[in-house]
């Protein structure tokens, strides 16, 4: 049965596991509808606030969204680094000679705040010459990527255990916290990487109001849609 009368956005809680792309083939299935998309991604380990544009009319507005600017809870690993500066990749020991303080981590936090350049990682799903970067990095090729222009608005200390620190970033659209893990790593002297990391907003919208994909069916998604 076709719903093309239906078009709207709902606000997804993303469990870690699946792929974005996944949450969405998922609600084609229960929508039965074909065009939907996302405002944003959230790699397959990560969690939280997936903005989702059901039918024609509101995938057409979703490119509003994409530029909002979003807030995340991040965990990063001290001590160690990855090539893909997640959890996801292959982990090499960190040559580091002491732990940093929480008064080191905490001024180190304070020099990424503000308008600032970003390198992309090569495992991520950035196009350079119709190429996505990790389809490259996959066979071991690393090219030289532009950094992207970004600002970081905020980074709040929340919670520190070695080697788990535990942060809050409000960040422009287009921001790589996983970049930002590794390069807190660099800063400090003792590496680091992404361990977890939730989006708990995207502009206005908040977690709190999002739904989990397993309580969606055929019978009540359209109640959950809002224009």
């Amino acid at each position: 049965m076709q719903h093309t009368s239906s078009s709207g956005f709902i606000l997804i809680n993303k469990l870690p596991g699946p792929t974005s792309h996944t949450i969405i083939n998922q609600l084609r299935r229960i929508t039965s509808i074909k065009k939907i998309g996302h405002a944003g991604t959230l790699d397959p380990f990560a969690s939280g606030l997936l903005l989702v544009a059901i039918g024609r009319e509101s995938t057409k507005k979703i490119n509003q969204f994409v530029k909002l600017d979003k807030e995340y809870i991040a965990t990063a690993y001290l001590g160690a680094t990855t090539n893909t500066y997640d959890r996801e990749g292959e982990i090499q020991k960190y040559n580091y000679t002491k732990m940093p303080d929480q008064k080191e981590i905490e001024n180190i936090l304070k020099k990424f705040i503000g308008k600032q350049k970003q390198i992309p990682p090569m495992f991520s799903a950035k196009k350079i010459k119709g190429k996505k970067l990790y389809e490259l990095a996959r066979k071991g090729i690393e090219i030289k990527r532009q950094p992207s222009d970004i600002e970081i608005f905020s980074i709040e200390f929340l919670e520190y255990h070695w080697p788990m620190l535990k942060i809050k970033v409000h960040c422009s659209s287009g921001t790589y916290i996983r970049t930002l893990a590794h390069d807190i790593g660099q800063a400090l002297g003792c590496g680091a990487y992404l361990e977890e990391l939730e989006r708990i907003s995207i502009g206005k919208f908040n977690v709190k109001n999002s739904i989990l994909l397993e309580k969606i069916t055929d019978k009540n998604w359209q109640e959950l849609i809002f224009s």
